[in-house]
Parts: C-alpha cells; sequence; structure tokens
C-alpha cells in the first residue's frame, strides 16, 4: 500500500481547506457577563442528559442523532463566580458581547473580507455534553476576503465568533465531566477555501492566520486557546473533516497521513471489485463460536465469557488480506472497522482473521472458527466479537455495514487527529440540519462606531513588524522573521521592551526561538512553562544573576517542576551568579595551575585557560566577561 513519499499530490487532487478557532482576550464571556477565565475547582454539580430536536424543514441531523444514541449522561461542575444561570441554561443569552465583535471585524478588515451589515446569532447542534443547551452560538461577522502566504493568496470563506465548549474533565461509565468555566468563552472561527493542495501549504497558511491573530494582541495563549480543524478530500476520495488538531506542527503530517488512506481505502475498493465482491456477498449471519474458545488463553474472551458474554463470528467472502493492509502508519484497515464498532456499539473485544493467531488466540482456535463459518482459510476472511449477546449483535452488524461501505470508496465522516499525526473515526459528518436561528438574542447593527472601534485593533502587517523588529532593536532579519512567526510573539516584544536596557534584544528573542525549540527537540517540555516564569529568567538575566549559558539547564530545570522558579531552579542548579571578584579569583588560580603552558604559548594559551575556566564558571558568568578578563591577563603577563 502507498506510503505518504509516494503520493502525487498534484494528481491525486488534494483540497485542503482549514477552520481556524482561538480564544478572544475579552474581559466578558460572548453572551454574559461572567469573567472570560478558567477556574481551579467546582464544588457544585448538576447532570443533564439531551436529545437532538428536529430543524425547521423537520429533519433531524445524521450526528447530533449518532451521539443521543450512545445514551450518555452529561455532569457540570459549576465553579462558583465562572459561571451563571446562561451556562446552565436557566435563563436566556444577553447580547453578543461588542468586544468580541469588534476583535473579529479587525481581523476581516486585515484580511481584506466583506464585514456584513447585521449580525445575527444562529444555534449549531451539538449534543455531545460540550454545551448545557444541546447547541452552539454561532454569528457570522465577514464573508470573503484573502490571506497572502508565500506570494500565493488563499481564500477566507467566513470568519464568525461563537461561543467555546464546556470544559471535559473525564468520563466514569456512562456519564462524562464537564466545567462549565470555559463555556461561552468568546471564539473566533476563520474559515479557508479549500485552494491548499499540499500538506506544507496548509501548515503554511494555518501558521500565517495563526501569527495575524496574535499580532491583534486580543487573543489568548496557552495549551487549548488554539485548534484547527481541517477538511481534505482526494479526487475520487471525500470531504472527511478532521477535528482537535492542537499544534501547527502536526497539521502537514495529518494531511499527508489523511491524502495516504483515501489512497489506500479507494485500491481496498479496486481490489473487493477485482475479487467480484458485492454488497449481496457480505451478508449479517453471525455464527456463535463460543465452544471454540471454552478453554481459551485470550484474557479478552476469557473475561467475556466469565462475564457471562458470547464469541459471534461473521465471514467476509473473499477478503483474506484485506482486513490487515495498512491505511496509515500503524492502522489497518480493520483498525477502522475497530474504530466504528466502538463508537457505534461501544464494544471493544472485536478482532479478524488477518491478525490471527495473535492476543492469546492460538492457530487452532483460528482453524476451528473457519470450519464453524464454513470459510475458506486460503480466500475468506472473518471478524468475531467478545461481549454481551445483544452487543456482539450489534457489533457484527456494524462490521457488515462498514465492509460493504468499503465497496463505496471513502466514506464523508469527522475525524480525531491523534498525537502521531494519524487519525480515527470520530462521528458521521454533520448535515445541514444542525443549524437554525437563536431567537433569544436580536441582531447587532454593524455601525460606524463599532466599525472605528475594531479599526484601532487591526494588526500590523506581519512585513512591516519584522522590519521594525531590524530597526528599532538591531535584530537579524532571520530572528526577527521567526520571534514575529512564533506562538510567543506578544511575550517576547513584551519582554524586550521591559528589559532590553539590561540584556540584548537578540538574547532574549533567541532564548524563545531558538534555544526553546531546541530543547522542544530534545523532549523538554518547555511549553509548560507559564509567562510568569519565562519572564523570571530573563529578570534575572537583567540583574546580572546568572550568565546566558545557565538558561538552558534553567528552562529544562522548570520544565520538570511546575512550581519552580527560574530563580530556585538557578540556585538549585548552582547557577545563581558569582561577583566579578570571586569570577577573577577563580581565573587567577586556573592561569597559576597552568603557568608553564602560559609561559610556553603566551596568549596563544587562550583557548585552553578558556575551556578550563567555562568548565567552573559555566553558567554562572557570562562567558563574553570571562573571555575579556583572559585576554587581559595574559596581555599583562606577555608584557612583563
Amino acid at each position: 500500500m502507498s506510503t505518504s513519499d509516494e503520493l502525487d499530490y498534484e494528481v491525486l487532487g488534494l483540497k485542503v481547506g482549514l477552520e481556524i478557532h482561538q480564544q478572544l482576550k475579552t474581559k466578558n464571556k460572548l453572551f454574559c457577563s461572567c469573567p472570560a477565565e478558567l477556574a481551579e475547582e467546582a464544588k457544585e454539580s448538576f447532570v443533564r442528559k439531551l436529545r437532538p430536536t428536529r430543524s425547521e424543514t423537520g429533519e433531524v441531523d445524521v450526528a447530533a442523532l449518532f451521539e443521543y444514541r450512545k445514551g450518555k449522561a452529561y455532569r457540570y461542575g459549576a465553579p462558583s463566580g465562572h459561571y451563571c444561570l446562561v451556562e446552565s441554561d436557566e435563563e436566556p443569552p444577553h447580547t453578543i458581547n461588542r468586544e468580541a465583535v469588534a476583535i473579529a471585524i479587525a481581523v476581516a478588515k486585515a484580511l481584506k473580507s466583506t464585514v456584513v451589515d447585521e449580525i445575527h446569532v444562529m444555534r449549531k447542534i451539538v449534543i455531545d455534553g460540550s454545551n448545557t443547551s444541546g447547541f452552539q452560538r454561532t454569528a457570522i461577522v465577514a464573508l470573503g476576503g484573502k490571506i497572502t502566504v508565500n506570494n500565493k493568496d488563499y481564500g477566507i470563506q467566513t470568519i464568525v465568533v461563537e461561543e467555546d465548549a464546556a470544559r471535559k474533565t473525564g468520563e466514569s461509565g456512562a456519564e462524562t465531566n464537564y466545567m462549565l468555566d470555559r463555556l461561552g468563552i468568546p471564539l473566533i472561527e476563520i474559515s479557508t477555501a479549500p485552494d491548499m493542495h499540499t500538506p506544507s501549504e496548509a501548515r503554511d497558511v494555518a501558521l500565517a492566520i495563526g501569527m495575524l491573530l496574535r499580532m491583534t494582541g486580543a487573543v489568548r495563549r496557552g495549551l487549548g486557546t488554539i485548534r484547527q480543524d481541517l477538511n481534505v478530500s482526494i479526487v475520487g476520495g471525500a470531504k472527511t473533516e478532521i477535528k482537535g488538531v492542537q499544534t501547527l506542527e502536526l497539521i502537514d503530517k495529518i494531511v499527508k497521513y489523511e491524502a495516504m488512506r483515501q489512497v489506500n481505502l479507494l485500491r481496498i475498493r479496486d481490489e473487493m471489485v477485482r475479487r467480484g465482491i458485492t454488497k449481496d456477498v457480505i451478508v449479517m449471519e453471525p455464527v456463535d463460536v463460543t465452544e471454540v474458545f471454552k478453554s481459551t488463553k485470550s484474557k479478552v474472551i476469557s473475561k467475556a465469557l466469565s462475564s457471562g458474554g458470547r464469541v459471534l463470528a461473521v465471514k467476509l467472502p473473499r477478503m483474506k488480506g484485506l482486513l490487515g493492509t495498512y491505511v496509515q502508519p500503524g492502522r489497518r484497515f480493520g483498525t477502522e472497522i475497530a474504530d466504528y464498532v466502538r463508537f457505534w456499539a461501544d464494544v471493544q473485544g472485536l478482532f479478524h482473521s488477518d491478525e490471527l493467531p495473535s492476543y492469546g488466540i492460538t492457530q487452532e482456535e483460528v482453524e476451528a472458527v473457519y470450519k464453524a463459518l464454513g470459510a475458506d482459510p486460503s480466500a475468506d476472511a472473518f471478524a468475531m466479537v467478545a461481549e454481551r449477546e445483544d452487543r456482539a449483535l450489534k457489533a457484527i452488524s456494524v462490521i457488515v455495514d462498514r465492509v460493504r461501505q468499503a465497496l463505496d470508496g471513502v466514506p464523508e465522516e469527522t475525524r480525531a487527529a491523534n498525537e502521531d499525526g494519524t487519525t480515527k473515526y470520530m462521528r458521521p459528518r454533520p448535515g445541514k440540519e444542525r443549524m437554525y436561528p437563536e431567537t433569544d438574542i436580536p441582531p447587532l447593527r454593524v455601525t460606524p462606531d463599532l466599525l472605528a472601534e475594531a479599526e484601532r485593533l487591526v494588526p500590523e502587517p506581519p512585513e512591516a513588524k519584522v522590519r521594525r523588529f531590524v530597526e528599532k532593536y538591531g535584530i537579524s532579519r532571520e530572528l526577527a522573521e521567526k520571534v514575529v512567526a512564533d506562538p510567543r510573539l506578544p511575550i517576547i516584544e513584551e519582554m524586550i521592551n521591559r528589559y532590553s536596557s539590561s540584556v540584548t534584544p537578540t538574547l532574549i528573542a533567541s532564548m524563545f526561538v531558538t534555544l526553546m525549540k531546541g530543547l522542544r527537540g530534545k523532549g523538554v517540555d518547555v511549553d509548560s512553562i507559564d509567562e510568569d516564569r519565562l519572564e523570571g529568567v530573563v529578570r534575572l538575566l537583567a540583574q546580572g544573576s546568572i550568565a546566558k549559558e545557565a538558561i538552558e539547564p534553567i528552562l529544562t530545570k522548570m520544565s520538570e517542576d511546575p512550581k519552580i522558579t527560574a530563580e530556585e531552579a538557578a540556585r538549585q542548579l548552582g547557577l545563581l551568579g558569582m561577583s566579578r571578584e570571586e569570577a577573577e579569583k577563580v581565573i587567577d588560580r586556573i592561569i597559576a595551575d597552568n603557568m608553564e603552558l602560559v609561559k610556553q604559548k603566551g596568549e596563544a594559551a587562550f583557548s585552553t585557560l578558556m575551556g578550563k575556566a567555562m568548565g567552573v564558571l559555566r553558567g554562572k558568568v557570562d562567558g563574553k566577561v570571562v573571555s575579556e578578563m583572559i585576554r587581559s591577563k595574559l596581555r599583562q603577563l606577555s608584557s612583563r
């Protein structure tokens, strides 16, 4: 099967569209006066069950129906001061937050979008528990526009403000837990046209939009404040929505792997056709093979049987080898089917013949299942489920449906991003039935006053900001471009403005975009270090309390302990600064211990002495200071 390195995206007709969601830095939530901040805990909670409603045309959204059939209950943590009757759906929402709208209009102006004359709020059905009301409120602010990246224009379709969802905190059986502090925090959503045709284009455009948002100074930063959704398709495939991409670094890999998945699903379809497999061939005829496994060593099957479960199997004619076909790295077609079974039937114990014998299932047991099914081991495949009988029957039905669906190629669906760039089935794609007008909120007219308010927030163009960093702070253009592209741009600029009289802007910028990136590549979790602690490192530099060589070990130490300050980390590591007088004594001792070398080489002994001195003083005294002191002393000695 195909790997990403073999894919020709132009031939495949790859199309990618982006939906960038970013929390806005407003004082209040979108539809009430609660603070737009997270809480540490909630002492009270309540439970709800949600159900889908029909649209204005009398239809029910398939994705909402899917969530409803899970039969879940939802417990909401209600943190005092961070929610009100609006979040608990006991009171109508208030007028839309004017501050949030102004920020969205500012972004629209920067993207040359057309701002609407009047903003109307819509309801979007969402019954996965993330909204107490069973829907999310959303409002279009602007249409059209473009963003230019690498000298190419990419279309913008819509710019929207909407309320963020409740914060998921865990699951316990049939109950899912959420916190209401995040529910209602304003989000901006920027949707692009499907104008990206390579994985790298998708990454670069997402980076550019994220940069633009940060440059407003009006968006939140940190884990969970931004996410990207991708819409990916190839010719002959299907538009697939991939949700919850948290990091820009994953975007190109996710696009590659989704294109690969669709190519491989199309190849599986073609191979099924070549083998003469039709939907009539794949039939729902489960066979009870529990007796085969009465003495099994398989822990999964033994557990199911001890709980009163059965083992049901279904024959998949002429499918041998196809369930074991890889569609993405580490994920086979059988894995795709297993995802469907988990979500539609809530069953975990699924096995298929292409992965057996394994998992404690012997070759003899595999042969016995083939015999019970009347299947041909050289041509046919089978799938089997160990579960309570009613659930096992449901799972077998899902398996048969998904295998039949394979003859259509790539199904339209919503998928969730995995940490390695692969994806898994999440739910069916929502339809047009999920949107309908919000009747509780009056429209907001976009007045000249509101436009003027937004104008003050229009971000400086990236090129202008790069030029300003070079001219004002003396930073190299290459470093300035990295700073402007960095997610921490606002804090970098803030640190430079605050400390540039004591620490060079180049050193501050390099700490964030070069040193931290290098540590991240080594597996150091520098992203867990909050802004206050990062400023602590810069403050120590400004005070002369540490040398620049101390930055890396201090950051590493702080990444290991979320509570330790920069000063505490420096003290524990023995890196708090040494006075010039103390450093001079160390250098004098090193020169005295190596006087024979100094007599032989004179000033040429510098490199050896510098190495020995930095072995003692690294992180305690700036290397430049050590260098100047050694050279001065060597010159004094050579002039005698």
